[in-house]
């Protein structure tokens, strides 16, 4: 890996992920990248660049296990000591980030069959491989894959995520494409599950305000949450006073969850839209995203003993009220014979000498002035 190859592939395969011990592939003044296998048998590949790194789960959804920069945290506190082989996502919820879909999504609501959030989170991946690269940005290193979903008389795609983390940045972008192989036209629901940590006092940033038209509390309770009096209250309360959550002073507040829908984001000259967390000791966790590409903007925040997590952008192209509700409101989308559909998000940390220019470039979205 140098910059004699500045761009060279290297195919993945599951026998490179060793048991009990760390495999390196790859290092040099920028990136070290090792390959080793959790106690469970899930195959992991650490990604190291100067600032920090990320652990992705090649052959299981690609999902992003753990993120750390500067030192930070991102990902979400959970139960979970290592990732599973699972059913459904719920077998294994502890990833910073995961691909939700992509035929169904959501949680499953009286009417509906799927698993949460759809087959793609814990689907066994055919391919993976590394790209380890330069562009007019600089040195990067890319983790992709692919596989392939088909069934008969059913749906049949072709599903090719992808990772590209640079050499001095806590960001990272995060690709989804989906290929319709089919001769029918294919639903679509996809959402990036972006899960990051619950720090409290953290405040939140979005290009729109904190009103009941841009900012709706979810009112429809899903089936693993038992509402009480006060939880109905709440829910009450924050649907005329959203803005009571911009700050996350009150850590008892989501206990059980809270859901969000934000609408109405703005965006900069290049259609992008861009939300963030500001933490209290500085730095931030950031969202960017073109909403042409995922219309929607969802809020999920919980904070019990089981799980800690502030997901305070979910870009999607649907809601989470699963697959009926969704096709009821018209937002199923449909995927032409042959299309190809592309969802980059790009996200991560700022650290705090990068955190108050993002902020200020929130701030003018919201007034429209960039």
């Amino acid at each position: 890996m140098t910059d004699i190859f500045p761009n060279t592939t290297l195919p993945l395969s599951p026998d490179l992920f060793p048991t009990g011990w760390t495999r390196v592939l790859a290092e040099n003044a920028a990136f070290r990248i090792e390959a080793f296998r959790f106690s469970t048998g899930v195959e992991g590949l650490k990604v190291a660049n100067r600032r920090g790194m990320i652990t992705v789960l090649p052959y299981l959804g690609q999902m992003i296990w753990d993120a750390e920069f500067d030192g930070r945290s991102l990902a979400m506190g959970n139960a979970f000591a290592a990732p599973r082989h699972g059913a459904s996502i719920l077998e294994t919820y502890g990833a910073f980030a995961y691909h939700a879909g992509l035929l169904r999504n959501g949680t499953p609501g009286p009417e509906d069959s799927h698993a949460l959030h759809g087959e793609m989170p814990v689907a066994t991946m055919d391919s993976a491989c590394l790209l380890l690269g330069q562009d007019d940005a600089g040195s990067f290193v890319e983790i992709s894959g692919q596989v392939e979903y088909v069934m008969g008389f059913g749906a049949h795609y072709m599903a090719r995520p992808r990772i590209r983390l640079r050499a001095d940045s806590g960001l990272m972008d995060v690709e989804m494409q989906v290929e319709n192989l089919s001769a029918h036209p294919m639903e679509l629901m996809y959402m990036l599950h972006a899960n990051f940590d619950f720090v409290a006092d953290a405040r939140i940033h979005q290009p729109a305000p904190f009103s009941p038209t841009h900012t709706q509390v979810r009112k429809a309770i899903p089936g693993h949450v038992t509402p009480s009096a006060e939880f109905l209250a709440l829910l009450d309360d924050l649907a005329e006073n959203p803005a009571r959550m911009a700050q996350l002073s009150e850590p008892d507040l989501y206990a059980p969850e809270q859901v969000f829908y934000i609408k109405g984001l703005g965006v900069d000259g290049q259609d992008r839209t861009r939300l963030a967390m500001e933490l209290p000791e500085g730095g931030a966790f950031s969202v960017e995203y073109a909403p042409r590409d995922l219309p929607h903007c969802v809020r999920w925040i919980l904070n019990d003993g089981d799980a800690q997590v502030a997901a305070f952008a979910l870009p999607s192209t649907c809601e989470p009220e699963g697959y009926t509700a969704e096709k009821a409101k018209g937002h199923v989308r449909m995927l032409a014979p042959g299309e190809v559909a592309r969802f980059p998000v790009t996200l991560g940390y700022l650290g705090a000498h990068e955190a108050p220019a993002v902020l200020d470039e929130i701030a003018k979205l919201d007034k429209g002035e960039s």
